[in-house]
C-alpha cells in the first residue's frame, strides 16, 4: 500500500514542521483547481494510529509513506526537529507492532520552502542538502527500517515544477528544468550510497514514473514523436543511474546539462546499482507529432479524441490500459543494469460516492484485477517483478487537482475524517487472504 506525506499528513503548522513548496503553491489562489489545500487533508498525522489498524485490518502488510523533509528540518538545513522524528518513530513502530513493514520515500515532493528560496532543485547546493537530510532520516529510523526508495519520481517533480509551472514550486523554462533534472539525478544517486553507508543490510531503490508509448500510427513523424516522448518519460533518470548518461542521442537539449550545469566527475557520480527500482504506472501514452510544443516536438492525442470508451477513462483524463503496465515493466526489465522491479504505484481515480455507508466502485475493482494480471503476466514472461504497491490507501490530495479525483481503497469524507472502506478494498482483503 502506497501513500505520501504531504497528501494525507495534515498537521501542516504542528509539531514543529516547517513550509514546505507545496504549502505556499496551494495557498496561492489559481494554482489547485479546486481552490483547496492538504492543511488538514486525511489529518493522518493525529489519525496514523487507527488508520494503520484499518490497513492491517485489510490484510495488507507493507506500508509506503513518505518522510516530509519540512517536518524532521524545518529550515531544511541545519538543527533538526525532534517532534518530527518522534513522530515518524510513532509510526515506524506501530507499523511493526502490527506486522506491517516500513517502506519510507525519502522525497516524495515537499521541499522545504526554505529552500526553494535559495533556489531549491536548481540550486547546485541541493545536493549538499539532501545528503543532510538523508543521512539525518537513516540514522534515525535505519535501525528498524530496511526497505528505502530514495526519490519518488524526479521525472514528474521537475517536469512538472520547474519546467511547465503546474506544480509547485511553479518554475517554467528550460533554466531552472535543466539544473533541476541534473541536481536530482545526482541526489537519486547520492542519497543511495548514504542509505548504503548507514544502514547495514538495506534494500535501496528509487522510483520512475514510466508509460508505454506508441504513435498514433506507423507514420515515421509520429514514431519519432513517440521516441521523443519515451527518452523523456521513460529514459531520463534511469539511464544515468544505469552509467548510460543522459538519453542525448533522442534528445539533442539535454546537452546542456552536460555542456553548461555538470562539474567534473558528475557523470561517475550519476551511477548507482539500486538493489531496485521502482516502476510506477497509470496509462499508456499515444504520440503524435505537433508542431506547438517546441524542444519536444511531440504531444499526446488523448483518449477521449481516439474515441475511447467512457468507462475506460478515469477521472483524471488517463486511458485503462492493463497491457501498457506488461509493456513499460518488459521495457524496463529490459536494461542489463535492472536487477529487480516493484511496481511502487499502480491505481485509479473514479467518480465514487458513499450510498447506504457503502461505495461501490466496480472500475476500480476490475481496473486492479486487470492490471494485476498483467503484472503476474509479467513475471511469467522472465521479468524480475518482486512486489506491487497499489495507490493509494486513503482518498487524498491530488496535488493540483485537489480533492476532487480520488484514488484511495478508503473513501474519506473531507468534512467529518470519516472512513469507508470501499468495494475496492474489501476485494483486497479478500484478495490477500489467500
Amino acid at each position: 500500500m502506497a501513500t505520501a506525506s504531504y497528501q494525507i499528513e495534515g498537521g501542516w503548522q504542528e509539531g514543529g514542521r516547517g513550509p514546505s513548496v507545496w504549502d505556499s503553491f496551494a495557498h496561492e489562489k489559481g494554482n489547485i483547481k479546486t481552490g483547496e489545500n492538504a492543511d488538514v487533508s486525511c489529518d493522518f498525522y493525529h489519525r496514523y494510529v487507527s488508520d494503520l489498524e484499518l490497513l492491517k485490518s485489510l490484510n495488507f502488510n507493507v506500508f509506503r509513506f513518505s518522510l516530509a523533509w519540512p517536518r524532521l528540518l524545518p529550515n531544511g538545513t541545519g538543527k533538526s526537529n525532534q517532534q518530527g522524528i518522534d513522530f515518524y518513530n510513532r509510526v515506524i513502530d506501530k507499523s511493526l507492532s502490527l506486522g506491517i513493514e516500513p517502506w519510507p520515500t525519502l522525497y516524495h515532493w515537499d521541499l522545504p520552502q526554505a529552500l526553494e528560496d535559495r533556489g531549491g532543485w536548481a540550486n547546485r547546493d541541493v545536493v549538499g542538502w539532501f545528503s543532510e537530510y538523508t543521512d539525518l532520516a537513516t540514522r534515525s529510523f535505519g535501525d528498524r527500517v530496511k526497505n528505502w526508495m530514495v526519490l519518488n519520481e524526479p521525472f514528474a517533480f521537475t517536469t512538472l515544477g520547474y519546467m511547465l509551472g503546474w506544480h509547485a514550486p511553479g518554475k517554467k523554462g528550460l533554466k531552472n528544468y535543466l539544473p533541476a533534472v541534473h541536481h536530482a539525478a545526482i541526489c537519486q544517486a547520492e542519497g543511495g550510497r548514504i542509505i548504503r553507508t548507514n544502514v547495514p543490510g538495506a534494500n535501496v531503490g528509487t522510483t520512475f514514473s514510466v508509460s508505454y508509448v506508441e504513435p498514433v500510427n506507423d507514420k515515421p513523424k509520429h514514431e519519432r514523436a513517440a521516441k521523443r516522448f519515451d527518452a523523456l518519460l521513460n529514459r531520463l533518470f534511469i539511464e544515468p543511474a544505469l552509467g548510460m548518461g543522459y538519453p542525448t542521442d533522442t534528445l539533442p537539449f539535454l546537452k546542456k546539462i552536460e555542456e553548461k550545469y555538470a562539474q567534473s566527475g558528475d557523470m561517475e557520480r550519476l551511477k548507482f546499482d539500486f538493489d531496485f527500482i521502482g516502476v510506477q504506472n497509470y496509462f499508456r501514452l499515444m504520440a503524435k507529432k505537433s508542431l506547438i510544443t517546441p524542444v519536444l516536438w511531440a504531444n499526446e492525442k488523448s483518449p477521449k479524441k481516439r474515441d475511447v470508451p467512457a468507462d475506460r477513462i478515469t477521472e483524471m483524463g488517463w486511458e485503462v490500459t492493463p497491457e501498457g503496465i506488461r509493456s513499460i515493466l518488459k521495457q524496463m526489465a529490459a536494461y542489463p543494469g535492472v536487477r529487480k522491479i516493484i511496481v511502487t504505484e499502480n491505481g485509479a481515480a473514479f467518480a465514487d460516492t458513499v450510498e447506504n455507508g457503502s461505495v461501490h466502485d466496480p472500475l476500480r475493482v476490475k481496473f486492479y484485477q486487470d492490471y494485476l494480471a498483467q503484472v503476474l503476466q509479467a513475471k511469467r514472461d522472465g521479468v524480475p517483478v518482486e512486489g506491487y504497491f497499489c495507490w493509494t490507501f486513503l482518498d487524498n490530495f491530488e496535488w493540483a487537482e485537489g480533492f476532487r479525483p480520488r484514488f484511495g481503497l478508503v473513501h474519506v469524507d473531507y468534512d467529518t475524517q470519516g472512513r469507508t472502506v470501499k468495494d475496492s478494498g474489501k476485494w483486497f482483503q479478500e484478495f490477500l487472504k489467500g
